[in-house]
């Protein structure tokens, strides 16, 4: 009988939890396996993200290299960024799910940084090339 109540107070407990109001719930859900192993990051549900993008994997790496000698990233983003981000690499504010799966892992994975000390990603593979992301906010 002991499990019984016990399982009934769980249930409870879950509904309790579900009724709290949809967006507040999400973002229950999501808070424990965002901030695990990541630097007690908060969750995020937007951040304000800068990459650049180039097609091949020795150009990627070229510019990772000037950044990591101490160039600012948005300088390195003009000259060797391939997309339409050029002036800066800046994508601006963006949701979860409006970016392809790689690239929406590692931009919710990094802490916010500048561009002239930019904590960034090691080179993320997507369909569209090979991506240096760095992120300047979240909310």
């Amino acid at each position: 009988m002991g499990k019984k109540q016990a399982g009934s107070g769980d249930k409870k407990a879950a509904s309790e939890k579900k009724g709290a109001g949809g967006k507040n719930a999400r973002k229950d859900d999501d808070t424990p396996s965002d901030s695990k192993g990541k630097g007690g990051l908060k969750a995020a549900t937007a951040v304000n993200v800068r990459h650049i993008l180039c097609e091949k994997h020795s150009k990627a790496a070229e510019a990772l290299q000037k950044i990591q000698e101490g160039q600012r990233f948005d300088k390195v983003a003009q000259e060797y960024s391939e997309d339409k981000a050029k002036a800066g690499g800046s994508l601006g504010w963006m949701v979860r799910g409006s970016m392809v799966g790689a690239f929406q892992d590692a931009a919710f994975a990094l802490t916010p940084s500048t561009v002239d000390k930019p904590l960034m990603s090691p080179l993320v593979k997507t369909s569209f090339g090979y991506h240096i992301i760095m992120v300047e906010g979240r909310r």
